[in-house]
């Protein structure tokens, strides 16, 4: 009998992989909260009579969407059986990157690196959308 198929390791396997499931289930609830919060920031930020910065915005847009991302990953993991599908890792990648560009844009050899790395992601989930690689 082989260690993977002993009873032992499957009720461990079991156990963790409900710990995980609980743990994610956690998360996205706070991060439920986070995205109401950011809402209600958005909302105030867009409606209040003090002009705010248009970088501010885009920057919590971004956030935004990085919240819904994350969410999205959680949501998709129940979905597809449990198991993480890389390419949402990928979208998250992506957006976090555009956020930094964002945030910090004073180097412009800094933001030719990060279009570089946006580049590298892209090509990558290219080819994880490719027929040959695709699980879905």
């Amino acid at each position: 009998m082989s260690s993977l198929n002993h009873p032992r390791v499957a009720f461990v396997s079991t156990i963790l992989q409900g710990i995980l499931s609980l743990g994610l289930l956690a998360l996205g609830i706070i991060l439920i909260v986070f995205l109401g919060k950011e809402t209600l920031h958005l909302a105030i930020a867009l409606f209040a009579p003090v002009q705010t910065s248009k970088y501010e915005l885009v920057e919590g847009l971004v956030v935004y969407f990085l919240y819904f991302e994350f969410i999205a990953l959680i949501v998709k993991y129940f979905q597809s059986g449990l198991h993480f599908p890389l390419r949402y890792f990928v979208y998250i990648g992506i957006t976090a990157i555009v956020r930094l560009i964002i945030i910090d844009h004073q180097s412009p050899m800094d933001v030719l690196i990060y279009s570089a790395a946006i580049l590298l992601l892209v090509i990558t989930l290219w080819i994880c959308n490719s027929q040959r690689l695709r699980r879905e």
